[in-house]
């Protein structure tokens, strides 16, 4: 009997069906990367609220922060392990707004004109987090600086860069990839990437996007 010993690679359970890990983090998105003037960012939370509020950048940055590491799932089948953030935890923001009662979705507002969607459960878990840092660095414009949100449950494309603003509604309004044919959640252990079959548009976009990034 041959005394050499196999090596045997055990599945990473952290990491969801049909991804694959990798040690970078790649820069994908769709359009321009925005620039903003000294004193020109705010944020917004508008719809079904009692009062509209906003915020500068240097209001939210001196509301408590928090720092906390996740791991990143992104539907072009990256995953992204013990990944730190830091800012402030959108539940912690949401504490000074009344919400009206039927406010039971949110649309992400993002610059240059994207918008995603996500149910108000999901944005309000303790890992949910409006990030101004990343592995202990501002984070970069190209990452979604200054303010990016960070929502690690769901497929990356719903933690949406160059974050605006939250519009609470009533109803799950589809945003720019999810018009596209892309999943209304976007749970990566349900590999819930696309909602049917990809439509034209959503190929042409998901080419352009892949162009445009840099690994």
């Amino acid at each position: 009997m041959s005394g050499e010993t196999k090596r045997v690679t055990l599945p990473n359970h952290r990491i969801p069906p049909g991804q694959t890990e990798t040690k970078k983090w790649p820069v994908l998105h769709y359009g321009e990367v925005p620039r903003y003037a000294p004193g020109q960012w705010d944020f917004r939370c508008f719809g079904l609220v009692a009062e509209e509020r906003r915020w500068s950048l240097a209001q939210l940055k001196a509301l408590p922060q928090v720092e906390l590491t996740s791991d990143i799932h992104c539907v072009t089948t990256w995953s992204r392990l013990d990944s730190r953030f830091r800012g402030v935890r959108v539940r912690d923001l949401l504490a000074g707004l009344t919400l009206r009662p039927e406010a039971q979705y949110v649309s992400i507002h993002a610059d240059p004109g994207y918008t995603t969607n996500l149910p108000l459960a999901d944005l309000i878990t303790d890992d949910v987090l409006l990030a101004t840092h990343a592995g202990g660095q501002p984070l970069g414009d190209e990452h979604g600086g200054p303010v990016r949100l960070v929502v690690p449950k769901l497929y990356f494309w719903k933690s949406a860069k160059w974050v605006r603003g939250f519009e609470f509604t009533d109803i799950d309004v589809p945003g720019f990839w999810e018009k596209a044919g892309y999943h209304m959640r976007g749970d990566p252990w349900r590999e819930e990437r696309y909602r049917d079959s990809e439509t034209n548009a959503m190929q042409r976009m998901r080419a352009e996007a892949k162009k445009r990034g840099r690994a």
